[in-house]
């Protein structure tokens, strides 16, 4: 994050360099992260939301979200497999364009959409899913979800790959009990297969396109996590080659299971009642006939919802941490409890966040916020792949079909437009956001420029 590029690992075959972390995470377990990481709050809190823009044909913006997230995907392990270090896309665009203040605002638009998805997940945490329990206000829920997230960061949260895959197959048994309620409906001849191709976007023509680009955007947050897994470059053995399996393959599970799930919801729950539920899933469950306890749903839910919000959280302190260490954000912000060895600075800084975000909209706007500010750094991403292919690495790697980071910048930048029909205050959120980070970013040359000796 410095003006002058990091000087590179050492690099061995197929991308096996020298690095202090410990290399555990073999192709399964990889794959398994890369799962539970792109599953969670997207699916299980936004799919009436997306259901509402564009009416039962609900499948069609998450096909259209899996090609996409396909697209970007190439281009992430393209990269990941010739630098396999833990920076991800800061390292891409430093590498790329080595201008300090791009890459920071890349960095700091990772670290911002971190917190809104955290804030998604807290709105969604006190929705519907909790009202099986118990009747407490959402804001006043969603509030104290973050604080006791926060807290939980504070003491060390296990960041072990073993608690991510049961929490992984805890979310996956969601989506499973979903799928076999829609089977059962179905062979009892319940549902109504005419809503699948059922649009109910306002208008035609044109106004019928954005109203399924709207529909596409608030769903490809459902897909976002992949861009993640990069991070574990370093703890990952033979990177350039595990990366592209895996990487593929969770899209694909993933991407399977949202368009079943997709077509299952429209099948048995009218697109209204979808729209109208903060616990869309839930609906079905109820709707499909078989008796599944509609409690243990819920708790499966909330456990999803929960994972997905601490994962991000610690994933923005982190990154908070780190740009603070490289001295791009105010020194202070790198500040560590002394016992715990936690980023104290960086889990209160960004939980203050997290708390004014989740008062300043609901689940959708919040987690399309998540989508704008990511969709901007993968358009930057997908630039940085084909700017690099001038630089050589000595290690086999995937390469990317030219036009695919080509058509995953296009596509980021159209989905990001104001074309995709998203409300004026995800714009003005994500904005406040990135003039926050840039305030501290000039706060802190500001403070680098009077201190620096003469």
């Amino acid at each position: 994050m410095t003006p002058d590029d990091p000087a590179p690992t050492a690099v061995g075959p197929e991308g096996q360099g020298g690095t202090p972390l410990k290399r555990a995470m073999g192709p399964k377990l990889l794959l398994l992260f890369i799962v539970g990481d792109i599953l969670g709050t997207g699916i299980y809190a936004t799919t009436g939301q997306v259901a509402g823009k564009v009416g039962g044909a609900l499948w069609v913006p998450f096909v259209i979200s899996f090609l996409i997230a396909l697209l970007t995907a190439a281009s992430y392990v393209e990269l990941v497999g010739k630098y396999p270090r833990a920076a991800g896309a800061a390292l891409y665009t430093q590498k790329a364009f080595r201008v300090p203040f791009l890459t920071f605002l890349v960095a700091f638009m990772v670290m911002a959409s971190g917190l809104s998805s955290a804030s998604a997940a807290a709105r969604a945490f006190g929705g519907d899913y909790l009202a099986e329990f118990v009747d407490i206000p959402p804001t006043l829920v969603a509030i104290a979800f973050v604080l006791a997230l926060a807290a939980l960061a504070l003491r060390g949260v296990s960041e072990s790959v073993k608690t991510n895959v049961v929490l992984t197959l805890v979310e996956l048994s969601g989506l499973l009990v979903i799928l076999t309620v829609g089977a059962w409906a179905v062979l009892g001849g319940e549902g109504e297969p005419s809503r699948l191709t059922d649009f109910e976007a306002d208008g035609t023509g044109f106004a019928l396109i954005t109203g399924v680009m709207g529909a596409t955007a608030l769903a490809f947050f459902a897909f976002v996590g992949f861009e993640d897994s990069v991070n574990m470059a370093e703890e990952t053995h033979h990177p350039a080659r595990t990366f592209p399996r895996a990487v593929f393959a969770g899209l694909a599970v993933t991407g399977t299971l949202y368009v079943l799930v997709a077509l299952v919801s429209s099948l048995l729950v009218d697109y209204r009642v979808l729209e109208d539920s903060s616990g869309p899933l839930l609906e079905v469950v109820e709707a499909g006939g078989l008796s599944f306890p509609p409690k243990l749903f819920a708790l499966i839910a909330l456990l999803a919802v929960t994972n997905s919000a601490l994962i991000n959280i610690m994933m923005a302190s982190r990154l908070c941490y780190g740009l603070a260490n490289e001295g791009v954000l105010p020194h202070g912000m790198a500040r560590v409890l002394p016992r715990r060895r936690t980023p104290v600075a960086g889990i209160v800084f960004t939980a203050a966040l997290a708390v004014g975000l989740v008062s300043t909209g609901e689940v959708a706007g919040l987690g399309d916020t998540t989508a704008f500010l990511l969709l901007c750094v993968f358009a930057v991403v997908n630039v940085a792949v084909l700017v690099l292919r001038r630089d050589r690495v000595d290690h086999p790697h995937f390469r990317a079909p030219t036009a695919l980071p080509v058509l995953g910048a296009l596509s980021a930048v159209l989905l990001a437009s104001p074309l995709a029909d998203r409300p004026a205050d995800v714009y003005l959120r994500a904005g406040a956001l990135v003039a926050l980070g840039i305030a501290l970013w000039a706060l802190n040359r500001h403070v680098l420029r009077r201190t620096a000796p003469r």
